[in-house]
Order: C-alpha cells, then structure tokens, then sequence
C-alpha cells in the first residue's frame, strides 16, 4: 500500500478544504447577517470549490487505491462540505492508512 504521495496530496487538500469552507461560513454569516462583504463572499465561495473539486478528485483516486467500502469513499468525499469533517477525515484516513502501511510492512519476509 504505497499511498504516500496521493496521501500527501489529499493531507494538504483536505485542511485547506476545511479552512476555505469555514471561511467561506463566516463570510456567509456577514453577508446575510449583517449585510457586509457580499462581493468578497463569491470569491471565497470559488475558492472553496476549486479546492473542492481537487479534494473530490485526490480523495476518489486515494479511496480507490486503499479499497475503500463504497459508504467510507462517500463520507469522505462529502466531508468536504460539512464544516470541521474534513479535519476528522483527514485524521481518521491518516491514522489508518499509517497502521495498514505497519501492518503489510509486518507481512512482509525479511530482506525483501
């Protein structure tokens, strides 16, 4: 299971996912609940789809690598739109990746 690169990718996708979506929500309570900042809220709003949609696409090709159960690779992408899931995501897939990484590097005889 050599995810490292994809891995890396999608650790970094994954926060700047979240920060831009909280951003983004605090821009959304300004512009509605105090009628401030409407233009900047579009360009936030872009920038957390563009990230999104690179976060969708490192977290698919991960998910596909790991084998992940089709109800896991869906929470995982989804995690990318709910405030603060990206964060559990990400260390949850981490975490797990790091023990099955221990784990197949266990199976394996010595000196190969």
């Amino acid at each position: 299971m050599k995810a490292t690169p994809l891995l890396g990718w999608y650790r970094a996708l994954a926060v700047a996912t979240g920060v831009a979506l909280l951003v983004f929500c605090g821009f959304i309570v300004a512009k509605y609940g105090f009628s401030t900042a409407e233009d900047v809220t579009a360009y936030v709003a872009m920038l957390h789809g563009y990230l999104y949609i690179g976060y969708f696409v490192v977290t698919f090709l991960l998910g596909l690598k790991l084998k992940w159960p089709t109800g896991r690779l869906v929470f995982t992408l989804a995690a990318g739109c709910i405030p603060f899931a990206s964060f559990v995501a990400e260390r949850r897939v981490v975490r797990e990746a790091a023990e099955q990484a221990s784990a197949d590097g266990a199976r394996q005889p010595a000196g190969v």
